[in-house]
């Protein structure tokens, strides 16, 4: 359970009596030196400090090159373990490419760092039985991801005709207990199925209606946060354009009620998707939202905001593990509530990464403990 630590300890009514001091001040026109005086107690009662065990990221783009070395220490400084995406171009379709990347991956981190990144291969229409045993041998491939051709970044390669092509590799991965990720709605049962980046309340109603330890999902930032009028606010906002795009306010509020109820079936994946600032912001911008920088303190305050602080950690830290069948981290994360400022961009040598809230405050600041 999520550890509180409030800096100075104060009750509800205590609380209620300090704003409603506060609000009447102007009527009242108590000397300054009373009212600042309930100002700091009212200030120091609400900083709050979280800790939790060190979440991992179960939906997570690296990129390669110059970018990889630009974003991996970013996700690394907060969290344990990612499933890595493999939609790299060539796509990552077999084991030895995986083990590849992930040597790339661990070059792109600082000399210090823990991170620990879980492969996973690209689903085609060629990929063998085989090769989903060479995957389970190597103990670094976790799953396989399926892109429907052309549904996203670099899906040109991917299935065509899932049971009608790949059936004997879905019936390897049951056997193997290999997760199978998808972006559609449709699975055998007899297969671990994540369904990935969730963003409808349809989606949440078939999660939710299927045999836990079966079917689970994972849920970004921008899906809990934001709804599709952040695209146009102002004008067009190309770097709040994302695919899966952003849907209807009530489509965000039924996930934001299933992430935030407990339940076991719903765990964090952030999507983090880097693009270069020029290719954002052009006729024919990128899609993908860069959020790892800032994730924890955005789903901190989905979750505070929901009421429902106490049920953090079952979604950042336990529910993915438990769905992958591997060991919950012993590390700790702490978040503490003091104002964070999300840079207006980070600069690199290829040009500059816009993150999600960039030039915003956001209230939770998370560091290892």
């Amino acid at each position: 359970m999520p550890h509180f630590v409030w800096s100075k300890s104060f009750s509800t009514r205590g609380n209620m009596a300090v704003r409603a001091l506060t609000s009447v001040q102007a009527f009242t026109r108590l000397p300054f030196s009373v009212t600042e005086r309930c100002n700091l107690i009212h200030t120091r009662a609400s900083k709050t400090e979280l800790v939790i065990t060190q979440p991992d990221d179960w939906h997570l783009h690296l990129r390669d090159g110059d970018l990889l070395a630009a974003v991996a220490p970013h996700s690394a400084q907060h969290f344990k373990r990612a499933i890595i995406m493999p939609n790299l171009r060539p796509p990552v379709t077999t084991t030895a490419a995986a083990v590849a990347y992930r040597h790339s991956i661990l070059k792109a981190l600082p000399p210090s760092s823990s991170f620990d990144p879980l492969m996973t291969l690209y689903l085609t229409d060629s990929t063998s039985p085989d090769e989903i045993k060479l995957a389970k041998k190597s103990e670094v491939v976790h799953a396989v991801k399926l892109y429907p051709a052309g549904a996203t970044t670099n899906s040109q390669d991917g299935v065509t005709d899932l049971f009608k092509k790949c059936l004997p590799v879905l019936e390897e991965m049951a056997s193997q207990n290999i997760p199978l990720l998808v972006h559609g709605e449709v699975t055998d049962p007899e297969l671990k199925v994540v369904m990935e980046h969730i963003t409808t309340a349809d989606a949440v109603r078939f999660v939710e209606s299927c045999k836990e330890g079966s079917v689970a999902a994972t849920v970004t930032p921008q899906h809990l946060i934001l709804n599709r009028n952040a695209i146009f606010q102002g004008g067009l906002q190309p770097h709040n354009y994302c695919l899966p795009v952003l849907k209807r306010e009530t489509h965000r509020q039924a996930i934001v009620t299933a992430v935030t109820s407990g339940s076991r079936k719903f765990f964090l994946g952030t999507d983090s998707a880097p693009h270069e600032r020029r290719k954002k912001e052009s006729t024919c911008g990128c899609a993908g939202i860069y959020s790892a920088p800032i994730a924890l303190s955005l789903y901190a305050k989905v979750f505070e905001e929901a009421g429902a602080l106490d049920k953090l950690e079952t979604f950042t830290s336990f529910n993915g593990p438990d769905f992958y069948g591997l060991p919950r981290n012993s590390s700790k994360v702490k978040l503490t509530k003091n104002p964070l400022k999300v840079p207006d961009a980070f600069s690199f040598s290829f040009g500059d990464i816009v993150p999600m809230f960039a030039g915003q405050t956001l209230e939770w600041q998370p560091a290892l403990v």
